[in-house]
């Protein structure tokens, strides 16, 4: 997840990283700075990663997500609090660019009753996320959440994103989520490249 990097910052960390990120995400900090020219520039220059541009759709949702695939997204998140009629429409728009969709599950007071919803709505990823306003306090668990989802998705494939750490990433990945969202722990570490290998041989071990 690259956040809050300027796009020269992220291009050198992907350079180094690269081959072990399999997807790079451009967070809605960034989207919301530059729009969708992060979103061109890293799958120009990387092919072979996956762009995510987490735009977090709320609403106009079919609209909002043709221009994210048009800029060359693999993958746009909508959140799972959105009106259905909303991720439907960005659902369709994924159809016509052969391209995914992921549900993000933030501020979801049901989780279990909205990811069934969800789930038959025709999203590829449901995505369990800790805030970043809230992470530390304590109010929510990633684990507990994946365990919540795992045990009722049957077409989706879940994620988690929010504070994923090294200390934590085996207890996470045990759960055979789709993707694993990792941001500060890559970009803030000493040694990028390094870290982010351990983390993706730490995912494989769990057969990600």
């Amino acid at each position: 997840a690259l956040d809050t990097l300027t796009t020269e910052q992220c291009i050198d960390l992907l350079n180094q990283t690269g081959h072990a990120v399999d997807i790079a995400e451009v967070g809605t900090p960034f989207i919301i700075e530059q729009g969708m020219s992060p979103v061109r520039t890293f799958k120009k220059l990387f092919p072979h990663i996956e762009v995510l541009a987490d735009a977090k759709i709320m609403d106009a949702g079919e609209f909002e997500a043709d221009k994210c695939f048009d800029a060359g997204a693999d993958i746009v998140t909508v959140l799972g609090v959105s009106y259905d009629e909303t991720i439907e429409g960005v659902v369709r728009s994924a159809r016509k660019h052969n391209k995914k969709v992921m549900a993000d599950m933030i501020a979801v007071k049901d989780l279990a009753k909205r990811t069934r919803e969800i789930d038959q709505m025709g999203v590829d990823y449901i995505c369990v996320h800790t805030a970043f306003d809230i992470q530390g306090s304590g109010q929510k668990d990633p684990l507990t959440d994946l365990k919540v989802v795992n045990s009722v998705i049957k077409n989706a494939r879940s994620a988690v994103a929010g504070g994923v750490k090294p200390e934590t990433v085996d207890a996470i990945a045990a759960e055979h989520p789709g993707i694993i969202v990792v941001g500060g722990a890559i970009c803030n570490a000493a040694d990028k490249a390094k870290t982010a290998q351990e983390m993706k041989e730490r995912m494989q071990k769990h057969e990600l």
